[in-house]
Formats: structure tokens, sequence, C-alpha cells
């Protein structure tokens, strides 16, 4: 795998301005906010970052609001490292602001016109879907788009028009060439509105639209807004001509290929998380088990090491990836049997179906187009108890 080598902090020599988020999860507290954060304890003149919630949901207001707050919000990590345990806490304030897209649509389009560098998002699984109320010339005319490709491009087209230079976007949603993917959705309804070419080649060609990889376990959250962690994390972002990440970090590597972290992440820690809530679900396991907890299981146990060995490791071996994902998978089963983190399957298995084809399906696919490729009996069946019709 060719990575370049981790950034470091550099005193107070990295700048860039504000970074508009899409999505407020606890993942992204725990990651992209708290390394820059800590970027900006480095010295480092970066942000600060406001946060809006895309999808308008009435039960997430009160964590909008809290957005911001004086003090910051706590994230806690815990696990073990370099083989002892640890446990800190960190007060992240690089957060300035919380808004909602639906109802403060005039402020964000004035910070998007104005004072954006950056653009983060992790909207879910779904959250590259496009609403067919957002197709069309309407998706121009200031109202407030239903989905996240819509309000982006309605977002990026008030930038465009006020004068604004093109913008860096780094999706972290955990979709393969997210970035590529993003950036046709947003295209395809600049097209269909009828946008004048002008902002679609800024758009298209201008933009730096950047694939991305996000690896963090984020277990609990802490309310209204924090989090709980563990310390291992790593945000890999392939180059691109002209791309200059947000800040310096440990955390960050800049990649010239990004599928093999993809992979191994995607088919290793994913699916084992994906296989373990397969699991769960059909023998009717206990509603508030964690991942630790199952693991407890020996026959849970046996079941995933035999996954893992008899067929996530040799259909790696089939695309020249054994020895990498063994140590994938070694490192995998440390992490989660952190006794630190209470990671909930029910969390998991939420959108169990899409995770099925993305995670477990996909990899099938991937292992059969390499030499010698192995017998996957145990992933074969929770592709048929999810997904009634795949093509290979």
């Amino acid at each position: 795998m060719a990575i370049a080598q981790p950034c470091l902090h550099s005193g107070g020599s990295r700048m860039s301005g504000r970074i508009i988020q899409f999505g407020t999860s606890r993942f992204l507290q725990a990651h992209v906010d708290l390394f820059v954060h800590e970027a900006r304890e480095a010295g480092q003149q970066v942000g600060p970052i406001t946060v809006v919630q895309a999808s308008g949901s009435a039960e997430r207001a009160g964590r909008v609001a809290a957005f911001g707050a004086p003090g910051g919000y706590p994230v806690i990590i815990r696990g073990v490292e370099n083989g002892a345990p640890v446990e800190r806490q960190v007060t992240v304030t690089s957060i300035d602001r919380g808004l909602s897209a639906v109802r403060d649509w005039l402020v964000l389009g004035g910070l998007f016109a104005h004072e954006a560098d950056y653009i983060v998002s992790n909207m879910g699984d779904t959250g590259y879907d496009v609403a067919e109320s957002d197709r069309g010339p309407q998706l121009l005319d200031g109202t407030v788009p239903a989905s996240f490709p819509g309000k982006l491009a309605a977002l990026l087209h008030q930038r465009w028009r006020a004068g604004g230079r093109a913008l860096t976007v780094l999706p972290c949603e955990l979709v393969n060439r997210n970035g590529q993917v993003l950036r046709a959705a947003v295209l395809r309804l600049a097209e269909e509105a009828r946008a004048p070419a002008a902002f679609l080649a800024w758009l298209g060609e201008g933009m730096i639209w950047a694939d991305t990889l996000v690896d963090r376990i984020v277990s609990a959250p802490l309310e209204p807004v924090g989090a709980v962690a563990e310390p291992y994390a790593i945000w890999v972002i392939e180059r691109r001509p002209g791309l200059v990440p947000p800040c310096e970090h440990p955390c960050i590597l800049l990649a010239d290929d990004l599928e093999p972290f993809e992979r191994l992440k995607l088919h290793i820690l994913n699916l084992g998380h994906t296989v373990l809530a397969d699991l769960w679900q059909a023998e009717g396991r206990p509603a508030g088990e964690t991942v630790r907890a199952i693991l407890a299981d020996p026959t849970v146990r046996a079941r995933l090491d035999a996954v893992y060995r008899d067929e996530v490791v040799p259909g790696f071996a089939a695309r020249g990836m054994g020895g990498q994902a063994a140590e994938y998978v070694t490192t995998t089963l440390d992490r989660f049997l952190n006794p630190f983190l209470d990671h909930r399957i029910a969390d998991i298995a939420q959108n169990h179906a899409t995770k099925v084809e993305r995670r477990i399906a996909a990899f099938l696919a991937w292992i059969a187009e390499g030499a010698h490729p192995p017998a996957t009996p145990a992933l074969d069946a929770v592709v048929a108890r999810n997904i009634q019709v795949r093509t290979a």
C-alpha cells in the first residue's frame, strides 16, 4: 500500500477557514471534530466547524442546539494502546455553532457563500439517496431541498453566484469512492435543474471531491453532545491535484490508492460487525448485547474466528492481500474485545440489509475475481438471509 507518512503537528503554520459539516453523528464528534480541535490546540489556525443537521429530525433538535455551547463537549477515549489500558477525556471546542438546514437555510447559505473552505459529511448508509422532489429546475429556486445531495447542489450554486472559489469536499460515509459518488449525484441534480454550463464546469472540474476512508469505533453517545471512543483512529484521504487536508494531525494520512485501506476495513472490521449483527438478529439474542458480550460466548467467538480464518483471509489471499488481512484480523479482534467499549449490536444492526450488500456481498463478488477463491458457506448464508436477489 502506498501511503504517505502521518501528518505531524507543525506549530502555528497551518491555516484554513470554516468547515461546514453535514451530520451530527457521534462518530464525527469523536473523529474529524476532535482532530480539528487537537490541531487548533497545537497552534494551527483551522476552522471553526459549523455542524448542520440535514435531516430536519425533531429528535436531534437538542443535539443541534448543544453544538457550539461555551466550554465545548467531552470525548472519552478508552481502550488499550501499546499494550496498556488508557482512559482520557478531551473537551472538544472546534465547533462554534449548530444549524438546522431546514430552519436556518438562509444563515447556512450565507456561511456557504462567504466563509466555507471545506465540506465534511457523514450522512449514513442512505445519505446519498436523492428525493424525487429535488429533480428539476425547482432545486435552485431558493427553497430547501429534501435530500443531502440536493441541499449541497443548491448551496454550492449560491456560492458560485456569489463569486466564491471552489471548495474541497471530504465525505466520510462508508461508500466506496464516496467523493466521486457524491460528485456524480450533485452534478446530475445540477444538470437536471438546467443550471448554467459555467456552474456545471465549476462544480465538476473546479471543486475537489476527495475519496476518503474513516475508521474509529465510537461506541456510545454522551448527552446532549459528546461520545465514547476507542484510541485507534485513522482518516485516509486519497491524493488529488490541489488537495490539502484541512489540518495536520497524526491520524490523517494521504494515500496514493485508497482501495487497500477500504477493502481491509470494509471486509474485515465492518464485515465482522455485520456477521455478528446477523447472528444476533437470527437467534434473538439480548436486546442490549454488545460486541464484547456476544464474543464472550465461546460458540459465537468460534464461529467468527472460523469466518475470518476459512473465508475472509483466504479470500484476501486470492487477491494478493493475505498477509495484510491476517494482521488486520488480529487488530480487529483486539478492538472488538476492548474492555472499555460497550458497542451495542442493535446500533450496528441498523440498515442491516444495506450493510450486508456493501460489506459481505461486495466482498464475495470481489474475491470471485481473484485466483482460487475459497468456499464461503457462512458468508453466503448471511447474504441469502438478507438479499433476495444479488448480482455477482
